[in-house]
């Protein structure tokens, strides 16, 4: 599973009238199954929290409330719309405006639990067929208006037509329709998909009426198209002010609806939360370091090891803090566009990864606090390991001519560097592959049978990356390989890589502790055509969507991991990807204006969610500047 986010199709719902009233006609059927209503849903086990739960554990109920909390962001924007899967750069900062049928509760992410928010409780039968979400009947958008049927059947079909993350997630939904005064029922293709009943809940429902109305120019809305106006939601915080490309700013909305429920206990503390774009890293550092924003999640080794040895730091009025990252996987790597002919050879694909010595960055550049990835669910139990169990030859022994023979035989393992030795021999062996493939060093560069040189042009909008890419450039550059380093702005980055307009990028795929129907979207073969979708290396395998199908369609948990892993194993053995590396913890830093719960959920540090404005503190560490 996922949570949609960041990150209309015209309505096409039915009027339900006959068949809510059917099962009332004399002589009508009944229903063959009428399922009891929840009002938590969870995919690993039992939830933990009963129907009467007052707050989640993790937050402290009588936080305070006020203050502000003040972020940076490295990035731009030029659109509020968060929910445009092709055009413009959105800021994701709007989405504290939104809320969803279910939302999750932050310490157990590993069952996946979620508890009522614009919805009161839902239901599905046995077969998971279907399922009905009835709206909480205290719901209210922004201005006032309530929260209806009509919003949910409107955000459904237009999300799925206008964001591919939506028309995959919710690929197996056929239909979303009333089936009451305040319920919706959304119906599936085939029973058995037991995350369906459970994903529908991380909906966001959008406002159909403000959407469908007018702005204050008198010009219609259009939710197709990219926009700067302040958007309309019915979260717990208003968007109130919007300097494109530099800053948005929140107020939380003293008429916030769901104020009282169970999930908001404790959570939305702060007044306003402020969100200023900075153009590029070091700058955005400094402005941190200037007391210009609050919180900051660092993402270089070298600034975490040497960055921040400031006076503010020394003087206790900056701390920093670990937080394991219990919560997802992930894979963050190199990845070639396997639409491109000269990549489609997986050799080339692990030529190129015996070219990448990470152990020598790991030791000069990263500061020993980084590991080298080594699978598409690196950090949890989902990842393969050593050789298929008999449960995954199972689900490995129909494909096997369709897969490659190392998925058997040997577990996968990346090229270890670290020495001139093993970097020479890394580059021998490339070479033969290379050589294999039908390419060789001619004159000085690597060329095909026609005389054409094989040329990268590694495309990013992150300077950062320059610090592992140029080391690899030199390595390629041994074995006739020109690699041109690309930096673009996000505007042109987001639009090459939508539209697969590319050589080499880099990709991060973060993954929940259950995974589902999203695997489609990240490595299913109709997902490498359509632009926009996660599936940005191109990858189109029959296994594979096998695979991803036996994901999906697990019946339970211990079958969920094994054939997550099966998935794993026949992503590695092709060489897809070139793994890159990843931290076990989180990295953060704070100016200490703030408090906390004093056990903060398992799977998250919860800022700003649990957090609030501690007065005493501030005015210790001195007033925001």
């Amino acid at each position: 599973m996922i949570r949609p986010v960041v990150q209309s199709l015209p309505s096409r719902f039915l009027i339900a009238a006959l068949l809510i009233l059917q099962p009332l006609l004399a002589g009508s059927p009944a229903r063959a199954e009428e399922p009891e209503w929840r009002t938590a849903t969870a995919l690993g086990g039992e939830p933990r929290y009963a129907a009467d739960f007052a707050h989640f554990d993790y937050v402290n109920p009588d936080a305070p409330k006020g203050g502000e909390a003040r972020f940076g962001v490295e990035s731009t924007f030029d659109s509020t719309n968060l929910f445009l899967g092709t055009k413009g750069t959105p800021t994701g900062a709007v989405v504290y405006a939104y809320e969803s049928l279910f939302t999750s509760s932050l310490d157990e992410l590993d069952i996946s639990a979620t508890y009522p928010q614009l919805a009161e409780a839902a239901r599905y039968p046995s077969d998971y067929a279907w399922v009905e979400y009835r709206l909480d009947p205290r719901a209210r958008w922004q201005d006032g208006e309530p929260v209806t049927v009509d919003d949910v059947i409107w955000s459904f079909d237009t999300l799925k037509e206008i964001y591919p993350l939506f028309a995959n997630y919710y690929n197996h939904v056929v239909k979303a329709e009333p089936a009451g005064d305040r319920v919706v029922r959304f119906t599936f293709d085939a029973p058995g998909n037991r995350e369906l009943p459970h994903i529908l809940g991380q909906l966001y429902v959008l406002p159909k009426h403000w959407w469908q109305g007018k702005d204050a120019s008198g010009k219609p809305r259009n939710i197709r198209e990219t926009t700067l106006e302040a958007p309309l939601g019915s979260g717990p915080y208003k968007v109130t002010a919007v300097d494109p490309g530099r800053r948005v700013t929140l107020v939380r909305d003293p008429d916030y609806w769901g104020a009282k429920l169970p999930v908001s206990i404790g959570s939305n503390n702060f007044d306003q939360m402020t969100f200023d774009y900075y153009v590029d890293s070091t700058v955005l550092m400094e402005a941190f370091k200037a007391d210009k924003y609050d919180f900051r999640s660092e993402r270089s080794a070298k600034m975490w090891a040497t960055g921040y040895d400031f006076p503010a730091k020394r003087e206790g009025k900056v701390v920093t803090m670990t937080f394991p990252r219990n919560a997802s996987g992930v894979m963050q790597a190199l990845i070639v566009n396997l639409r491109l002919p000269k990549y489609q050879d997986a050799r080339i694909r692990r030529a190129l990864n015996l070219a990448f010595d990470y152990e020598t960055l790991k030791r000069t550049v990263f500061f020993n606090l980084y590991d080298r990835i080594d699978s598409f669910y690196f950090g949890t139990e989902l990842a393969a390991r050593n050789l298929p169990s008999p449960d995954e030859l199972a689900l490995l022994e129909p494909l096997r001519d369709k897969l490659p023979p190392a998925v058997f035989t040997a577990p996968y393992a990346n090229p270890v560097g670290g020495t001139p030795e093993a970097v020479r021999d890394n580059l021998r062996q490339a070479v033969a592959l290379f050589a294999e493939a039908g390419w060789t060093i001619q004159n000085g560069k690597m060329r095909n049978a026609k005389g054409e040189p094989f040329r990268i042009e590694f495309l990013t909008n992150d300077q950062l990356n320059e610090r592992y890419m140029a080391p690899y450039a030199k390595a390629l550059g041994r074995i006739g390989i020109d690699l041109d380093y690309r930096l673009v702005d996000d505007a042109q980055y987001q639009n090459r890589t939508i539209s697969f307009d590319f050589d080499m990028t880099t990709e991060v795929w973060g993954q929940t502790l259950s995974p589902g129907n999203e695997q489609r979207e990240m490595w299913g073969s109709k997902a490498a055509d359509q632009p926009g979708s996660r599936n940005t290396a191109g990858i189109k395998d029959a296994a594979i969507d096998a695979l991803i199908d036996k994901v999906i369609y697990a019946g339970d948990r211990a079958a969920l991991i094994t054939a997550t892993r099966a998935l794993d194993r026949a992503l590695l053995a092709n060489n897809f990807v070139i793994p890159l590396f990843y931290s076990k913890v989180n990295f953060y830093a704070y100016w200490n204006r703030f408090g906390h719960p004093e056990a903060l959920p398992k799977y998250s540090v919860g800022f700003p969610g649990v957090w609030w404005y501690d007065a005493a503190a501030a005015k210790a560490a001195g007033l925001p500047r």
